[in-house]
């Protein structure tokens, strides 16, 4: 079975549950300090993985087996390579209000700022409307003023699993990360554009698993 790299926060839940078991949603939820629906994804991938098992009416308990789960296995195995669509990039120099444009003409939340090819920010459509509903001249200002810059941008390679981009986008709250390639230009490593995963690459995974094509 691939191994899986949980989360803080699962990791905390894994001990609740195997300090306290059976307990129910409810109790781990008042114990972080969060709600139940807030807890119901992280939950589901615990079940998942067999570490956990729900027990009606009982609540959860710590599996000792924690035995192999097909489904599991299966999106564990799927590669971001395999899901990933294009990215929509745009150059440091172009003015906020251009951007803006190419960022509804193509339909994305997020568009990946390039140079040369190479990683270097990203803008969201929360950045453009704090920016626009301001006093700034957005036909002057340039994308790299508002940009999110490296190496603050999470990013994803073709190799990683699905699971792994999944997880990254619920845990950093992003709409799509970039995939990238890494390469060396003799002084530092860079990071070449090569595609992105978004919520909507990652549904339509659920929706193809779920026609068992």
């Amino acid at each position: 079975m691939p191994v899986i790299n949980y989360t803080p926060r699962q990791e905390q839940i894994i001990t609740i549950v195997k300090n306290n078991g059976p307990i129910t949603s409810k109790a781990i939820a008042t114990m972080l300090g969060l709600t139940r629906s807030a807890l119901r994804s992280d939950l589901s991938v615990l079940t998942m993985s067999g570490i956990l098992e729900a027990r009606p009416k009982v609540g959860y308990i710590y599996s000792e087996k924690q035995a192999g789960n097909p489904l599991l296995d299966c999106i564990m195995n799927i590669k971001v390579k395999d899901i990933m669509s294009k990215a929509v990039t745009v150059s440091e120099e172009a003015t906020i209000y251009d951007a803006i444009v190419h960022l509804f003409l193509n339909d994305v939340g997020t568009l990946f700022v390039v140079n040369k090819g190479l990683l270097i920010g990203a803008v969201s459509r929360k950045d453009f409307l704090k920016i626009a509903i301001g006093n700034t001249d957005i036909h002057k200002v340039p994308v790299g003023i508002i940009m999110t810059r490296m190496p603050n941008i999470v990013f994803i390679e073709e190799e990683d699993s699905a699971y792994l981009a999944a997880q990254r986008i619920i845990d950093r709250e992003v709409d799509s990360l970039p995939v990238v390639k890494r390469e060396f230009d003799g002084t530092k490593e860079t990071y070449k554009v090569v595609g992105k995963v978004s919520k909507t690459n990652i549904t339509k995974l659920f929706v193809t698993l779920g026609q068992n094509k």
